[in-house]
């Protein structure tokens, strides 16, 4: 069965051509308007991928792109109007995925849909705990993060990654007990991440600090060296 995406523009004619565009493609997609729509939709069907407009008329996008993280493991790209980074980094700690701002180059919009889509297979899919870690796999602690699956693991239970969170706790396992600087920090994502700025580095580390810290406001995996960066501290 073909992936599901589900579009939510109110602008008929964004929305119509995003639709006539993925079909062609191959893939099953469904449409709405508005939150009301969106909801109706999830309610009903399973959805791999959702396409959600920051500005749908009824609701505001990213207030509802956080009730969705809450709820569904399904991807999320928000699509913005704004051409600075204000609507990615808030986008960011709602729980989005991707983010990408209008005219909309259809061809990107694809190739990001493709690789958010293996990304949510790989955390969905039945994996097999390993009696030895193979090559790629850092332990630290109860946790497991292979790198080449881009996966991580809590006691052999998967926990989702998204794509900003995988490549900063890569560049962070890659130098344990090392301070990295966000310039430097910034230097490893910023040919994977749009458009990151300081900000962005700051919100992406409160989001593995969440999923991954005992106690996030007392963190001892990812410290904060202050007037320096970040350090990975895990066993």
């Amino acid at each position: 069965m073909s992936n599901h995406i589900l579009v939510v523009i109110d602008d008929d004619v964004t929305r119509n051509t995003l639709v006539g565009y993925f079909d062609k493609e191959g893939y099953r997609v469904s449409q709405a308007s508005d939150a009301a729509g969106l909801r109706a939709i999830f309610t009903q069907h399973h959805v791999d991928i959702l396409i959600l407009d920051i500005n749908v008329s009824d609701e505001d996008g990213l207030l509802l792109t956080r009730e969705l993280r809450g709820e569904s493991t399904a991807g999320i790209i928000l699509l913005t109007g704004r051409v600075d980074s204000i609507d990615r980094i808030i986008g960011l700690e709602m729980g989005a995925d991707d983010c990408i701002t209008h005219p909309i180059a259809l061809r990107e919009l694809l190739a990001r849909v493709k690789n958010l889509l293996w990304r949510v297979s790989l955390m969905a899919g039945d994996m097999v705990s390993e009696s030895v870690l193979p090559p790629g796999t850092i332990s630290f602690g109860d946790w497991r993060f292979d790198i080449a699956r881009r996966a991580l693991f809590h006691d052999d239970k998967p926990v989702r990654l998204t794509k900003a969170e995988y490549e900063l706790l890569v560049a962070l396992t890659s130098c344990p007990n090392q301070v990295l600087s966000r310039e430097k920090i910034l230097n490893l994502l910023s040919h994977r991440v749009d458009m990151p700025n300081d900000r962005t580095i700051d919100v992406l580390i409160r989001r593995l600090r969440a999923k991954i810290e005992f106690d996030p406001k007392n963190p001892q995996i990812f410290v904060t060296v202050h007037g320096e960066g970040y350090m990975f501290a895990g066993d």
